[in-house]
């Protein structure tokens, strides 16, 4: 069979060999779909007239400075 990259029978080997790892640390929770981010984003910045992002960071100093 020409243009064949291997055998059939052995597809998915090296997957099904492989053992599951739980999700640790910042991977642990499933992140949401990105219309879901963009409108929390929207809220925040637009309608509360807050910064979106985390409260500690650079952008949020920044962001009280400019008020």
């Amino acid at each position: 069979m020409p243009g064949s990259h291997g055998s059939l029978t052995k597809a998915g080997k090296v997957k099904m060999q492989t053992p599951k790892i739980d999700r640790t640390g910042v991977n642990a929770q499933r992140k949401k779909p990105p219309r879901m981010r963009f409108r929390e984003l929207y809220l925040e910045r637009v309608v509360k007239g807050r910064f979106g992002g985390q409260k500690d960071s650079l952008g949020a100093k920044r962001s009280q400075f400019s008020r």
